[in-house]
């Protein structure tokens, strides 16, 4: 399904002088108690954050504790950060990970909710269903793939991160995310497929 990889794409998420720092330079200021460095970063890394828990968790709610949590232990390491030997996205992804990994091993599975609305442009009614019936499929898919799987899809096709970054993340090999990615991109056409049609994919060209 070629418009699947399009369509990871589509749904990913969006002082003057402290927003051109470095995430290692910002963190080292805040552990230095400049409250304009944590602000600076909260705006940068925050949606990251929650992008990725939300993918990973399907709930608002919850994907906005993952995000507290995760940027508090953020804070929380910044005196004994050492500059260069990992980033700051990096270290964060992980944590972010992780908490999601936590929470959704604590709760039965079942189904997903509070899946988040497409942005409000000029589509029709019509166009703008059928994004929110796509989105909806998307997260229902998601869900099915194993945890692995899942992670390495949410960073690759919707975070849109490169393998070698996304191999630190997780502690794998790249070619190993390679291997969970187009495992993933599989498992996910085909839980799809079925659903082609009716969400408007022969449509597309």
């Amino acid at each position: 399904m070629e418009d699947l990889t399009s369509h990871l794409h589509d749904v990913r998420g969006a002082g003057c002088t402290a927003s051109s720092l470095s995430d290692d330079v910002l963190l080292s200021q805040f552990a230095d108690g400049d409250a304009q460095a944590a602000r600076v970063l909260t705006d940068r890394l925050g949606p990251l954050c929650y992008s990725v828990a939300l993918r990973m968790l399907g709930n608002r709610a919850e994907a906005e504790d993952v995000t507290q949590e995760a940027m508090m232990r953020l804070w929380q390491m910044a005196p004994d950060w050492v500059p260069g030997q990992a980033k700051v996205s990096t270290w964060l992804y992980r944590v972010t990970l992780n908490l999601c990994v936590d929470i959704r091993r604590r709760k039965a599975p079942g189904r997903l909710s509070d899946i988040p609305e497409p942005e409000d442009g000029k589509a029709s009614v019509a166009e703008r269903l059928q994004d929110e019936a796509r989105v909806d499929a998307l997260q229902l898919a998601l869900a099915q793939l194993p945890e692995r799987q899942r992670q390495a899809v949410v960073l690759r096709h919707i975070e849109e991160l490169p393998n070698p970054e996304i191999a630190g993340i997780m502690g794998i090999s790249v070619e190993a995310v390679e291997s969970l990615t187009a495992r993933g991109k599989r498992s996910l056409t085909a839980i799809l497929a079925g659903r082609r049609e009716e969400l408007g994919y022969d449509d597309d060209g």
